[in-house]
Protein backbone atom coordinates (compact mmCIF):
# COMPACT_ATOMS: atom_id res chain seq x y z
CA UNK A 1 0.00 0.00 0.00
CA UNK A 2 1.43 3.20 -1.09
CA UNK A 3 1.40 6.34 1.33
CA UNK A 4 -1.66 7.81 -0.32
CA UNK A 5 -3.75 4.84 0.10
CA UNK A 6 -2.52 4.90 3.28
CA UNK A 7 -3.73 8.70 4.34
CA UNK A 8 -6.92 8.13 2.16
CA UNK A 9 -7.78 4.53 4.88
CA UNK A 10 -6.76 6.84 7.98
CA UNK A 11 -9.38 9.47 6.89
CA UNK A 12 -11.96 6.71 6.21
CA UNK A 13 -11.25 5.57 9.61
CA UNK A 14 -11.73 9.46 11.27
CA UNK A 15 -15.17 9.84 8.63
CA UNK A 16 -16.16 6.60 10.63
CA UNK A 17 -15.23 7.44 13.74
CA UNK A 18 -16.97 10.46 13.83
CA UNK A 19 -20.21 9.29 12.90
CA UNK A 20 -19.83 6.90 15.59
CA UNK A 21 -18.93 8.71 18.29
CA UNK A 22 -21.46 11.98 17.13
CA UNK A 23 -19.42 14.91 18.85
CA UNK A 24 -16.28 16.60 17.79
CA UNK A 25 -13.29 17.26 19.10
CA UNK A 26 -12.62 13.40 19.18
CA UNK A 27 -9.04 11.70 20.72
CA UNK A 28 -8.51 8.13 20.23
CA UNK A 29 -5.29 6.14 20.50
CA UNK A 30 -3.27 5.68 17.36
CA UNK A 31 -4.41 2.17 16.03
CA UNK A 32 -2.01 1.84 13.34
CA UNK A 33 0.52 1.58 14.58
CA UNK A 34 1.45 -0.91 11.36
CA UNK A 35 1.97 2.39 9.56
CA UNK A 36 5.14 3.45 9.23
CA UNK A 37 5.08 7.11 9.21
CA UNK A 38 2.17 6.62 11.90
CA UNK A 39 4.26 4.62 14.31
CA UNK A 40 5.25 7.04 16.45
CA UNK A 41 2.26 8.67 17.01
CA UNK A 42 0.42 8.05 20.22
CA UNK A 43 -3.26 10.00 19.32
CA UNK A 44 -5.25 10.62 16.70
CA UNK A 45 -7.34 13.60 17.15
CA UNK A 46 -10.30 14.61 14.81
CA UNK A 47 -11.35 18.04 14.72
CA UNK A 48 -9.17 19.17 17.23
CA UNK A 49 -8.12 22.52 17.23
CA UNK A 50 -4.15 22.30 16.10
CA UNK A 51 -3.37 25.54 18.73
CA UNK A 52 -4.42 22.76 21.35
CA UNK A 53 -3.58 19.39 20.23
CA UNK A 54 -1.14 17.39 21.28
CA UNK A 55 2.15 17.76 19.28
CA UNK A 56 2.38 13.65 19.80
CA UNK A 57 0.00 13.12 17.83
CA UNK A 58 -2.00 13.69 14.05
CA UNK A 59 -4.77 15.90 14.09
CA UNK A 60 -7.82 15.09 11.35
CA UNK A 61 -9.55 18.31 10.41
CA UNK A 62 -13.04 16.93 9.16
CA UNK A 63 -14.41 20.22 6.69
CA UNK A 64 -10.98 20.05 4.42
CA UNK A 65 -10.32 16.26 4.96
CA UNK A 66 -6.77 16.66 5.73
CA UNK A 67 -4.44 15.22 8.21
CA UNK A 68 -1.85 17.50 9.68
CA UNK A 69 1.26 16.34 11.74
CA UNK A 70 3.95 18.98 14.17
CA UNK A 71 7.13 18.94 12.08
CA UNK A 72 10.05 21.37 13.24
CA UNK A 73 7.69 23.26 15.02
CA UNK A 74 4.65 23.59 12.89
CA UNK A 75 1.63 21.58 12.18
CA UNK A 76 1.89 20.42 8.26
CA UNK A 77 -0.20 19.13 5.95
CA UNK A 78 -0.15 15.08 5.86
CA UNK A 79 0.65 14.28 1.93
Amino acid sequence: MNKKEEIENVIKWCEKKKLEVGRTPILELNPFKDIEWLRNKTLIQIDRPRELADKNGIVYESTIRRLYEYFNGIWREIK
